[in-house]
């Protein structure tokens, strides 16, 4: 190899193990306020150009080790009061939402309006999904006797194709079948945070919603479910 091909492989060699630029996170040549400023903006950009909610450990990542990301936080939460967005909590992350205020504006806008949207859950889905959420890892067996009727495989396609429930953990029963949990597109789609951010059951049957009883003893009603979502779900 000449000497001009080894210059050029050390050369590629240096640029392809060349670390990133070490970022000044604590900003101490600047002035408090200037620096507040900064570690704001720096959080805002790094939420605003994911696709995902941003965990609290990556955005500790662009700011000092005093600074507190909760205050952080709720400063570009005011600056952005009056404005069509929010940054929210949510997934287990932050990111930035439009208010609901402005969907049928954002819809309309997309097209969604127009009939481009994605079917929505029927009542009987919907149920199940809840079901899921309160109960997991559970399986489609277990799911069944809830409902004191078969939950379809196509049932939980449904479910699965739309990102809110995955596989979990075999069950420990005869067979060992998969269980189902949700996801974080469920936690995201639905503005949850956590899971212990779930609708108590009180205050779901407060709303006539669900009875924990009856749900327990496998008496959900799935006749609350109209005979062409059934149908639906079955086929």
């Amino acid at each position: 190899m000449t000497v001009a091909a080894d210059r050029i492989q050390d050369e590629e060699t240096a640029r392809t193990t060349k670390q990133p630029p070490l970022l000044d996170t604590e900003l101490e040549h600047l002035p408090p306020e200037l620096r507040w400023r900064e570690w704001m903006s720096r959080v805002e950009a790094v939420i605003f150009a994911a696709s995902e909610p941003v965990p609290r450990e990556v955005l500790a990542k662009v700011v000092g080790r005093d600074c507190n990301l909760d205050l952080i936080i709720d400063d570009i939460r005011e600056e952005l009061r009056g404005r069509p967005y929010d940054l929210v909590k949510v997934a287990g992350g932050y990111q930035h939402r439009t208010r609901p205020a402005f969907a049928d504006a954002i819809r309309a806008a997309s097209g969604q309006a127009t009939g481009k949207t994605s079917r929505p859950l029927s009542q009987t889905e919907a149920l199940v999904l809840m079901t899921i959420a309160y109960f997991q890892p559970i399986t489609r067996a277990e799911l069944s006797s809830f409902f004191a009727r078969e939950i379809s495989r196509d049932l939980i396609g449904v479910l699965r194709g739309q990102d809110f429930i995955a596989s979990g953990p075999r069950s420990p029963t005869p067979g060992a079948p998969y269980t189902y949990v949700t996801t974080k597109i469920f936690l995201s789609h639905f503005g949850l945070d956590t899971l212990r951010d779930l609708p108590d059951f009180e205050a779901l049957e407060d709303a006539g919603l669900l009875s924990k009883d009856k749900l327990l003893a496998g008496e959900i009603p799935i006749s609350m479910a109209t005979e062409s979502e059934v149908q639906d779900a079955e086929e």
